[in-house]
C-alpha cells in the first residue's frame, strides 16, 4: 500500500524537477557557505569589536563613527574613484579599437594576435608584480625613469608620490583586462550579421560611417555589459595596490578593498573593516542602479526620437 503511494508521489514530472534541484544544488551550497554566509557575517559584524582572538564586543555605529573619521578612509574612496577611471576608460576604448582590428580581414595570423592579447589576463599576478616593478622602479635604471630621462624629467619615486602611484596602478590594471575586455568586443562583433556591412558598402558607406552606425550601435549591450563589469572591478581594486605598494599600502595609493583588508589582517579590526565593507556594498549598489537608470534613458530617448 506504501509503495503505491510513493509510486503515485514521485510522478515523472517530479522526478524530473527533483533531478534538476540536485544538478544545480551544489552551487547553491556553496555560495550560500563561501558568499551569502560571509555577507551576512560581516553586516552583523559591523556593529561589534572584535580582533579575531577575542570575544566579539557590542559597539553599536561606532566602528562606522570611526572610518568617517578617518581621513584615510576618503583618501580610498578617491582614490578608488581615479584609478578606476584613469584604469578602466582608455581601456574600455582601446579594446574596442583592437577588437575591431582583430576582427579585420586585412590582417594575417589573427588567431595569433588573438592568443597573444588574452595573455596578460592568465599571467600570473606574480609575474606581472615583477615586470611593473621593474617598469616603475624609483631608481634612474628603472625603464619608466630611464624614458622620461631623454626629455629631462628627474627621477620619479613611483609608489610615493600622489599622481604617479595611480598611474602605475592605473596602467597595470589597463594591461591586464585589456585583452579580455578585446576578446568580448571582437564576440560580439563577430556575431552582427555581415549582411549590415555588405548593404552599406552597396549604398556607399564609408569605414568611419559603418563603424558609427553599424558596429557601434550593434555592440550597445556588449558595451553595457563591459561598463557594468568594469565598474565593479574597479571598485574591488585590491591586488595591483597590494603587490605594488607592500602591506604598509600608502595612503597615496591605498584602495577601499585595500583599506578594509588592511584594517582586518593588519591592525586586526574586523569591525571597522566590516563597516567599510558595508560602504563599499553600499557605493557600488548605488552607482550601478545610476548606471542602469542612465542606460535605460538612453534607450527610451532614442526609441522616442
Amino acid at each position: 500500500m506504501e509503495t503505491s503511494k510513493k509510486a503515485k508521489w514521485l510522478t515523472e514530472k517530479r522526478r524530473t524537477a527533483l533531478s534538476a534541484y540536485l544538478f544545480i544544488s551544489p552551487f547553491f551550497i556553496l555560495f550560500a557557505i563561501f558568499g551569502l554566509f560571509p555577507m551576512i557575517f560581516s553586516f552583523y559584524l559591523s556593529f561589534f569589536r572584535w580582533d579575531g582572538l577575542n570575544p566579539m564586543t557590542f559597539n553599536g555605529f561606532k566602528n562606522f563613527e570611526f572610518i568617517f573619521n578617518d581621513p584615510v578612509f576618503y583618501s580610498s574612496i578617491k582614490n578608488t574613484f581615479i584609478i578606476g577611471i584613469m584604469g578602466t576608460l582608455p581601456q574600455i576604448i582601446i579594446a574596442i579599437l583592437i577588437a575591431f582590428a582583430l576582427n579585420s580581414t586585412l590582417i594575417r595570423f589573427r588567431n595569433t594576435f588573438r592568443t597573444m592579447i588574452f595573455l596578460p589576463y592568465i599571467t600570473s599576478i606574480v609575474a606581472v608584480a615583477i615586470i611593473f616593478g621593474v617598469v616603475f622602479n624609483n631608481q634612474p635604471f628603472g625603464f619608466a625613469n630611464y624614458i622620461l630621462s631623454f626629455f629631462d624629467v628627474g627621477p620619479i619615486r613611483w609608489d610615493a608620490e600622489y599622481w604617479p602611484v595611480k598611474i602605475a596602478i592605473a596602467t597595470m590594471v589597463f594591461w591586464r583586462w585589456v585583452g579580455y575586455n578585446t576578446i568580448i568586443f571582437l564576440a560580439g562583433m563577430q556575431s552582427i550579421p555581415k549582411e549590415l556591412y555588405e548593404a552599406a558598402k552597396m549604398d556607399g558607406a564609408t569605414l568611419s560611417q559603418q563603424i558609427r552606425l553599424i558596429t557601434l550601435p550593434m555592440l550597445k549591450p556588449i558595451t553595457m555589459f563591459v561598463v557594468f563589469t568594469a565598474t565593479i572591478g574597479s571598485f574591488q581594486l585590491f591586488t595591483e595596490p597590494l603587490i605594488f605598494l607592500g602591506r604598509n599600502l600608502r595612503e597615496e595609493g591605498i584602495t577601499m578593498v585595500a583599506y578594509l583588508w588592511r584594517d582586518a589582517f593588519v591592525y586586526n579590526s574586523f569591525g571597522t573593516a566590516s563597516a567599510a565593507a558595508i560602504v563599499l556594498f553600499l557605493i557600488i549598489i548605488t552607482l550601478t542602479a545610476i548606471n542602469l537608470w542612465i542606460t535605460n534613458r538612453i534607450g527610451r530617448s532614442k526609441k522616442i526620437s
